[in-house]
This record gives C-alpha cells, sequence and structure tokens, in this order.
C-alpha cells in the first residue's frame, strides 16, 4: 500500500517529518507493509520548479492509497496562471474529496474548555458558499459593479446525500446520535433541500437517533453543553466554522485532526493552517496531523478490510494520548517542554514499546 507524503509549507516540514516518525513505527511494529514517499509540493516546489504541485507529482497522487499532506500557505501563493496551485481545492476537486471529518474531543491532561467533549463533524466539502465549488466555469462569486459584491450558493440533492451517507455510517460505529445543522429558517430552498435529503438518508438506519439545530442555535449549544453531541453532519461553509469552535474547546486548533475522504481516495490533513510566524523553530505542536494520519489509517483499514490498519491506528491515537497526559512530554503549546521533532521520537517509542 502506498502513502505519499507532501510536506507542504511553513510548520508543514516539521510536523510532517514528526508523524512520519510515528508511522514508520506502525509500519514496523504491525509489519503493514506501507511504502511512503515523500514528494515536493506548495512554495518550495514552486521555488523549484515554477509549480507548487508538478505533473509528476500530480500523477504520484493518483497512484497513492492515500497521501499525508502537510499545511500549506496558499494565501501568499502565486496566480494559478504563474504556477500558484492551491493544493487542497486540487486535491478536493480531482479526487472528489466530498466528506471532510473533524473530529474534537477532550484528551488526557490537556487542557480544555469542555471536558466533556466528544463529537466528529461531517462537513460536505464540493459545494455550498465557497466560491471556487460553485460553478462549473468561472467563480461563484462576482460583483456587478464597484459597489456590488454577490455569491452564488450550490447545494445538491446528490451531494447532500452522499455526506449523509457518510456521517449515518459514522454515527452507528459511535453512539448512533446525529445531529443535522442548518438554517433552514431564513435558507428554505437551499438547506431546506439539504434537511430533507440528510433526513432521508438518516431513517433509513434503524436504531438512530436524529435531532436538528439552526446553526447559530448549535455554536451556542456547543459551548454550553458539547458533550450532547456525536455526529453533527452539516454543510460546506458551517462545518468550517463549527469544527474550529469545537477543536477550541477541545483544547486547541493544534489539536484539530481531519480528513478530507471521498469514495477512492483520502488524504490526512490537519485543520489548522501553516503558521510562518513560528516555521523553522521545531517548536510546533504536531498532534492534529498524527491524528489525521491515524484516521487516514482506520480510514484505509475499513475500505480495504483490513483489521492491522485499524489496529495500527489505534495504536498511534493510544500512544499521542499516553504523550499529551505526561506533563513533561507535552509541546511548549501545552505547557511542556519539548520541541517537534522530540515529541515525534517520543510517540514513536511508545508506539514500538
Amino acid at each position: 500500500m502506498k502513502l505519499l507524503v507532501l510536506a507542504g509549507d511553513g510548520i508543514g516540514p516539521e510536523i510532517t517529518g514528526a508523524t512520519v516518525k510515528a508511522v514508520d513505527a506502525l509500519n514496523h511494529r504491525f509489519n503493514l507493509g506501507l511504502t511512503l514517499t515523500e514528494a515536493d509540493a506548495g512554495l518550495s516546489s514552486h521555488a523549484r520548479h515554477g509549480t507548487t504541485l508538478t505533473e509528476d507529482v500530480q500523477a504520484q497522487v493518483m497512484e497513492s492509497d492515500g497521501v499525508i499532506l502537510g499545511p500549506t500557505d496558499s494565501l501568499i501563493y502565486p496566480a494559478p496562471e504563474d504556477g500558484g496551485i492551491n493544493l487542497s481545492p486540487w486535491f478536493r476537486k480531482n479526487l472528489d474529496l466530498y466528506a471532510n471529518i473533524r473530529p474534537s474531543r477532550a484528551r488526557p491532561g490537556v487542557p480544555c474548555l469542555a471536558k466533556d467533549i466528544d463529537l466528529v463533524i461531517a462537513r460536505e466539502n464540493t459545494e455550498g458558499f465557497y466560491a471556487d465549488r460553485s460553478m462549473y466555469m468561472g467563480s461563484g462569486e462576482f460583483m456587478p459593479t464597484e459597489d456590488m459584491a454577490l455569491v452564488v450558493r450550490k447545494i445538491t440533492r446528490d451531494a447532500s446525500r452522499r455526506i449523509a451517507e457518510s456521517a449515518c455510517q459514522l454515527a452507528m460505529t459511535r453512539r448512533k446520535k446525529l445531529t443535522i445543522v442548518h438554517k433552514r429558517n431564513v435558507l428554505k430552498l437551499s438547506d431546506g433541500l439539504f434537511y430533507d435529503t440528510v433526513r432521508e438518508v438518516a431513517d433509513g438506519y434503524e436504531g438512530l437517533e436524529v435531532d436538528d439545530f439552526i446553526v447559530d442555535a448549535m455554536a451556542a449549544l456547543l459551548v454550553r453543553k458539547p458533550g450532547a453531541f456525536d455526529v453533527v453532519v452539516t454543510t460546506n461553509m458551517f462545518g468550517d466554522i463549527l469544527s474550529d469552535l469545537a477543536a477550541e474547546l477541545s483544547g486547541g486548533i493544534g489539536l484539530g485532526p481531519s480528513i478530507n475522504a471521498g469514495r477512492d481516495r483520502a488524504i490526512a490533513q490537519a485543520a489548522h493552517g501553516a503558521a510562518p510566524d513560528i516555521a523553522g523553530q521545531n517548536s510546533a505542536n504536531p498532534t492534529a496531523l498524527m491524528l489525521s494520519a491515524s484516521m487516514l489509517l482506520a480510514w484505509l483499514g475499513d475500505r480495504h478490510n483490513r483489521t492491522d490498519l485499524e489496529d495500527a491506528a489505534r495504536r498511534l491515537e493510544e500512544a499521542i494520548d499516553a504523550q499529551l497526559d505526561d506533563p513533561a512530554g507535552r509541546t511548549v503549546d501545552l505547557g511542556g517542554k519539548l520541541n517537534t521533532s522530540d515529541f515525534g521520537d517520543a510517540v514513536a517509542r511508545r508506539i514500538s514499546g
């Protein structure tokens, strides 16, 4: 099984290096037969090749079973015509990664605002208010005059159905509770279509408890009683915002993992950004990307019916939790003394021990 590793920008090479150490330890302990190949993408690739994503690396992506992608600093990328391909949209479109899955839970020893939080947000990833996901050609955001800006929001039954299926299947493996988040009191047609489609899908899962909340009420409830929620399914922008809120409640965005998954492939990608202000200091917390790698292994294990990959995913998360539970074993952002690479070494030792 082939995994492609793209370190990305900013702190990406540092946290990716720590993550690869952990995956290598899993590969050895569980005899997984993984082949990890590292390739260049992002600003370093642009400096060398004039593009952030070469055709050779694109081909390697298509030949891989999964990808570990470090954070990207796409805000400062050149224009696409000058080689500044935004990596996340490229992956999403070319691999049809329709499900962005973002778990948030309180972890042993980690200071957090919500000690009972343990939820997963399933975010539809291919449409919504985002301008690059609304049109076949052109942008969904435009200005008819210099004093007016408009944006098109797209919601389809097919996209709503497949994120609903992903969320329902996930909920059935957890506490069998699904929460639909929407704004159908105002967006009656678009969020109405999303809600109706998700509800129809959920009705086909026996024993699944379903409720729903308007998005502004959901933001308040996440703060007030986060432990009441299990799997939350919602549209693109709402999921983007609520998942960051949930991550902060659970200890910080630096602990926020995610995968972007489609029918055939998935990529591990931390929910946070490239943090260029601390790049090169070996001080970043690699937990989010390491947990994302665990999610990727679990996804691959489920898809390919390989319990060894699922066991390895659990072992990685257990090793991270044990490391975080040690006050001296955390990174500096959590009050510890370890740098990025030391944290990676420590987790790898726990896996191997």
